[in-house]
């Protein structure tokens, strides 16, 4: 954080910043990171920043897998602007930097241990390159242009397979490569859509399965014959059948996650040459949200999605016997890999813990932590556990959300409270660590409430398919109504200061929101949001334009396109009264910079309030903590002009 003061000469700032106090009238201020613009946003007050500055300082780990060589961890971290990939050697110990970029990067060891592959951007622009790391430094492997997703690895660990749009632009292509010889880079597999990629290499090498993505609800899989190329399709493509993840154990077996047959995703074993699933877990009433085999085929790990809480068991390949790790916490774990010697890597975090790399020993089911991230001096144990709040809607659907309360003996009386709404549609908020937010919480006294409205993940296929298109759309609106009815209630809750926020899917829900029950809000914070349907459809990065028609509508349908206008924010902004923030990356290739402009165009137009800020060098979200943190000090302001008066 950097502190200047505001209308005075570089002189005069040197000389009050040398005295104990501020003894000018000029008040000091932030400044404002370089690639950011604040439009109609003042400056930043330094006490302001110095009073959260505690709550900007946590980190997380996120693990990224195990290296085979030396049985180390890989990690993401941040101890500079963005994350970057650490080793840590063991349990507690030191995380030693390999990768120094600007930008965000994440990675993959080969199964040998013998070459890290990394992928990153430029300015969260997503079009990720594929890069051999060694040494610190990046050899690129990918064109340099397109957009490159990383894959699976062979048995062997010999190939690396992507995704890549480099043909056109648009279609996801299926290629391999050899990390060590960047000759050896070649298509495998020339494909239509956005949706494609390679999820798991048979133990032979010769074939492969291939997902094709259609929507949350519908995916098609493919036997891919590695040499020639050509996709046999596994099952019946006319059904509406999900496939969240697949792999191949040692002798052949083939285990996916599927909704076939149930409202759930379900663990089991899929014949590829009939298609025929065969249900292994024991849980139809919850998704299973991720799963890995052991290298030596004994058993299986899984997570549970247990009303959003994670559940990690274990099943005996053999048995079918299922074991639960009793050793973590409520709380939100993903990024399961089970290393040459059988120990279970994943990434896990929870209310009073930021997010860190844990072991599980498929022995004893011992947890073991590997990082402890530093969370600014704060007392996690203070934070607070957030509650589950079901209610019906206006049709009878139940729907639900997590409600974190402020500690009463330190804000008794009645509370205000923020609605922050997640994104997707498809996604879930899971009751994990709030960050930032934890000053909201424990020095503000503002509680926040996380909705899973219709739509969302985690509660069956039926639930997620309750909002596709848009003659649906404004019923997830709705839900928010709901909430509010019941919110109103609650003798904890000021009334008169409820507010909204939302990010991406969910800053669409922010603007909705905001005009349909305004007269209820004091203000709203919109990030990365859709102001219209249409110009989003239409402007949004081609390789991902038809997978967003499948959940919104088509725009080039005409009864569609005129329901997509009507339900759009933009079109009822007559209606948006309350006062509004906008936050938006330039280089955002899913919900583009234009949404933004033209929504504060127009509430502008009209005499009303819009702050907007403008992240030139971020994609759809701010991932750079200089952008992160001025992005929390300016809202905690438009909060303290809206919410707290």
């Amino acid at each position: 954080m950097k502190l200047r003061l505001a209308a005075a000469s570089s002189g005069a700032a040197l000389l009050t910043l040398a005295l104990p106090a501020f003894a000018q009238d000029e008040a000091a201020v932030v400044d404002k990171p370089a690639a950011l613009v604040a439009d109609g946003i003042p400056a930043v007050p330094a006490d302001l920043a110095l009073k959260t500055r505690p709550y900007m300082e946590y980190r997380t780990a996120a693990f990224q897998g195990w290296n085979s060589a030396d049985k180390s961890m890989l990690i993401a971290t941040r101890f500079g602007n963005v994350a970057q990939l650490h080793r840590v050697a063991g349990p507690m110990m030191a995380r030693t930097q390999i990768s120094f970029e600007e930008e965000p990067v994440r990675g993959s060891w080969s199964p040998r241990g013998d070459v890290l592959v990394a992928s990153k951007d430029i300015g969260g622009s997503e079009f990720y390159q594929l890069h051999a790391l060694k040494d610190g430094r990046l050899t690129l492997l990918t064109d340099g242009k397109s957009r490159n997703e990383i894959g699976v690895w062979s048995h062997d660990g010999r190939w690396l397979s992507y995704s890549s749009t480099r043909r056109n632009g648009s279609d996801s292509d299926l290629y391999l490569i050899d990390p060590r010889d960047p000759k050896s880079d070649r298509m495998v597999a020339q494909v239509k859509g956005g949706g494609w990629a390679i999820a798991a290499i048979a133990p032979d090498g010769r074939t492969a399965v291939a997902v094709q993505y259609i929507s949350i609800a519908k995916s098609n899989l493919f036997r891919l014959d590695l040499a020639s190329g050509a996709m046999t399709p596994i099952g019946d493509h006319k059904r509406d059948i999900a496939y969240a993840a697949a792999e191949f154990a040692p002798d052949g077996t083939l285990y996916v996650t599927s909704d076939e047959g149930s409202d759930f995703l379900r663990l089991g074993t899929l014949d590829p040459a009939t298609g025929t699933f065969t249900v292994k877990s024991p849980d139809p009433k919850w998704d299973i949200d991720g799963f890995d085999v052991a290298p030596d085929g004994s058993f299986i790990a899984y997570i549970v999605n247990e009303a959003g809480s994670s559940r990690v068991k274990l099943m005996d390949a053999k048995t079918g016997q299922v074991r639960t790790v009793t050793g973590l916490p409520a709380g939100v774990a993903g990024g399961l890999e089970i290393a040459p010697w059988g120990a279970i890597g994943l990434t896990f975090t929870s209310a009073k813990s930021a997010a860190d790399a844990y072991a599980i020993d498929p022995k004893t089911l011992a947890v073991t932590r590997w990082t402890q991230s530093e969370t600014g001096g704060l007392d996690t144990n203070s934070n607070v556990e957030p509650q589950l709040v079901e209610v019906k809607s206006f049709d009878g659907e139940t729907v639900s959300g997590f409600l974190y309360r402020p500690d009463a003996r330190k804000f008794p009386g009645k509370r205000p409270l923020i609605v922050n709404i997640h994104g997707g549609p498809e996604g879930q908020f899971q009751p994990g660590f709030v960050g930032r937010n934890n000053y909201l919480l424990n020095e503000l006294g503002i509680a926040i409430f996380f909705p899973n409205v219709r739509g969302s993940s985690g509660f069956g296929k039926r639930f997620v398919g309750l909002d596709n298109g848009p003659f649906k759309r404004e019923d997830s609106v709705k839900d928010i109504g709901a909430f509010l009815d019941t919110l109103d209630k609650d003798p904890a809750l000021d009334t008169r200061r409820f507010a909204v926020t939302g990010g991406s899917y969910g800053g669409y829900m922010c603007y909705a929101v905001a005009i349909r029950y305004g007269a209820r809000l004091k203000g709203a914070n919109c990030v990365v949001a859709i102001s219209n349907f249409v110009t989003f459809l239409e402007n949004t990065q081609s390789y991902r334009r038809d997978l967003r028609r499948v959940e919104y509508g088509d725009e080039r349908v005409p009864e569609q396109k005129q329901k997509l206008l009507e339900i759009s924010p933009l079109t009822s902004v007559d209606r948006l009264n309350i006062p509004l923030m906008v936050v938006t990356g330039g280089n955002d290739p899913r919900v583009p910079a234009s949404e933004a402009d033209q929504i504060v165009k127009a509430i502008r137009a009209k005499g009303g309030t819009a702050w907007h800020l403008l992240g030139q060098n971020e994609g759809h979200g701010f991932a750079k903590k200089e952008n992160a943190d001025y992005q929390f000090w300016t809202g905690l302001m438009f909060w303290n002009q809206t919410l707290l008066k």
